[in-house]
């Protein structure tokens, strides 16, 4: 049976912005040495230099700045109608394997145009788990190009540094970074920017947020304890900083056996959707862990590519539905008028 949202284009999300700090230097373009003298034919070697310095620690990358006062303008990223945060509490929760499935379920399943921004500076691993490699094009306005597979824009630092080389940044410089990694990006029209946090509730949490007019995010974790309590933290955060929550998924549920589908449920079970239940959350089902997704995360084919029968890919295409109810139901909910007697 045909998806009933094949073919359908989610609607601007009206979220009203919080106030945030106003960035002191306008990001609107990207700082190149002597940019005003560069001849159109340059501008591409422009680009190319910014994002040799850049990884070379050698741009001159700016910090954040509330001193200039605040402003609602500049949240939205043009094209973009969406963006949802894909977080955790923890690391080595599947959240990046969730953010990367999930990506490609919204465009092949729910035939949505959807974009993937790697925001783990120090661990990207969506350039391994898309299968793209290389350093990317730039567009005669300076703007990025973003890489393409499955039907999905992705865009990440892993672009621009060699496998093996640490990024050692401080926080200022990491939130320079995503903000040319966003908005210094050419997305297109999308319905759904998916952005890949990295763990953890500290400096690229708070600057997504502040920087981005979030949708929402996603909360996923494991159904053991120690999960469950970052899980919590995570909820917190994002709630104090006033972005919604879309809702909890539980990621490697259980175990299914290769051989029989017998599940074990090897780090507990039950344990997001009590969280959920407890902390008043919509909790969007869970995805079991199987032995083929490891090999489909190494060989850059997201599983619900290589193995669209598997009770994974079930599981990932569910949530997609879910997902683009939970924002059209959020986007009605906020543009329902308000009566004062």
């Amino acid at each position: 049976m045909e998806s009933p949202t094949q073919g359908m284009s989610l609607p601007d999300h009206p979220r009203t912005p919080v106030l945030r700090p106003t960035c002191q230097h306008p990001t609107s373009s990207l700082c190149f040495p002597n940019a005003t003298s560069l001849s159109k034919g340059s501008e591409e070697e422009a680009m190319k230099w910014w994002l040799r310095s850049l990884v070379a620690n050698h741009a001159k990358l700016r910090p954040f700045s509330g001193s200039a006062g605040f402003s609602t303008k500049g949240l939205q990223l043009d094209g973009v109608k969406n963006i949802v945060a894909i977080a955790s509490g923890k690391g080595g929760v599947g959240k990046s394997t969730t953010a990367v499935n999930l990506a490609v379920a919204l465009a092949k399943k729910c035939q949505l145009k959807v974009g993937v921004l790697d925001a783990d500076v120090y661990g990207p691993s969506v350039p391994t788990m898309m299968n793209l490699h290389g350093e990317p094009e730039v567009t005669e306005d300076r703007k990025i190009v973003p890489f393409q597979n499955y039907g999905v824009k992705c865009m990440s630092i892993g672009f621009l540094v060699p496998k093996d080389s640490p990024l050692v940044w401080r926080g200022p410089m990491v939130a320079s970074a995503l903000e040319k990694l966003s908005r210094g990006v050419d997305w297109g029209n999308l319905d759904i920017l998916v952005v890949d946090m990295p763990p953890g509730t500290g400096d690229t949490q708070i600057t997504i947020s502040q920087r981005l007019q979030l949708t929402g995010v996603l909360i996923v974790t494991t159904p053991q304890d120690v999960a469950l309590i970052d899980a919590r933290r995570g909820v917190t955060m994002f709630s104090k900083v006033e972005v919604p929550i879309l809702g909890i998924i539980e990621n490697m549920s259980c175990f299914k056996c290769p051989n029989c589908g017998h599940p074990s449920y090897i780090f507990g079970n039950g344990g997001a959707r009590k969280t959920a239940d407890e902390m008043c959350l919509d909790y969007l089902g869970e995805i079991p862990l199987e032995v083929d997704i490891v090999k489909a995360s190494d060989e850059g084919v997201p599983l619900v590519v290589s193995a669209p029968d598997s009770s994974v890919t079930k599981g990932y295409n569910d949530l997609a539905q879910k997902l683009v109810d939970k924002i059209g139901k959020l986007a009605n909910e906020q543009l329902r008028p308000e009566i004062s007697l």
